[in-house]
């Protein structure tokens, strides 16, 4: 998807937790829009978030399209030089290696239960800053790490935000263990019948089923209407045995950063 975007950058905003981020732009008659891909938007929201980052933080490391960005430009300012001493703790297996093959040094939980902040894409964003996160497959150990953060900063392109979660009418992944996954799947639609849920088991190219880092399997849920209270949808889906986790991710953003064809936007919490 090609975006005309400005030669520029704006500045850092504060916003009120209500207020849908909003792109700002600087009025620079001169120069003309150029045009950038999503990826290219992915990259901006991503160094901008790594501006953020300082020597000595124990970093977590997202996993996706967006946050392979982050730990890239990771990467080369420790090359440089620019950053030292970080430590990184990674929310996947790719973004494991990833990161050792730019030298990122890594750890984890058990060492650093506090991390000063993680950066990390999303999959929606909502007015209120909660997040669907996962259908890369890593959201169990994105919540994990992002769950112990000081700050957790969070990157997209303005495709993104949603009026609602599930709003995009994408997945909103659900990690159950394998055993019965029929039975769970069945129990999951349940819980939003009135929202017209429709689970799918998640299935590689091949169509075996798609299996998390942990050994488990993914539902994926898309809605037709909005699910509602996203806090008690989120406590009746926990409640279901057989269910690891779910990717709402709910008020735990503290930042976002949102790239878009006017220009980038910083939402602070």
């Amino acid at each position: 998807m090609a975006i005309a975007y400005p030669h520029f950058f704006v500045s850092e905003k504060s916003k009120n937790l209500k207020q849908q981020p909003s792109l700002m732009v600087s009025s620079t008659p001169s120069s003309p829009p150029v045009i950038l891909s999503q990826d290219e938007l992915k990259k901006i929201a991503a160094y901008k978030a790594v501006e953020f980052v300082e020597s000595g933080m124990v970093v977590g490391l997202g996993t996706g399209s967006t946050a392979k960005h982050a730990v890239a430009r990771i990467g080369e300012l420790l090359k440089l030089g620019k950053l030292k001493n970080i430590v990184g703790i990674p929310t996947s297996t790719i973004t494991h290696e990833q990161a050792v093959s730019l030298g990122i040094p890594l750890s984890d939980l058990n060492t650093h239960s506090i991390l000063d902040l993680a950066i990390d894409g999303a999959d929606e964003v909502d007015r209120e800053m909660n997040l669907v996160k996962g259908r890369g497959g890593s959201l169990l150990r994105e919540k994990m790490v992002e769950a112990a953060c000081k700050k957790f900063i969070v990157i997209v392109d303005e495709s993104k935000l949603v009026s609602h979660l599930g709003g995009s009418g994408l997945a909103m992944p659900v990690e159950i263990v394998p055993f019965c996954w029929e039975f769970t799947l069945k129990r999951l639609e349940m819980l939003f019948i009135e929202a017209g849920c429709v689970g799918k088991l998640r299935r590689t190219v091949g169509g075996v089923p798609y299996v998390t880092d942990n050994g488990n399997y993914i539902i994926d849920l898309y809605f037709k209407s909005d699910m509602g209270d996203l806090k008690a949808a989120s406590d009746a889906i926990l409640r279901l045995a057989g269910v690891v986790e779910h990717g709402m991710f709910l008020d735990m953003a503290t930042t976002v950063i949102v790239a878009g064809k006017l220009g980038v936007s910083v939402t602070n919490k």
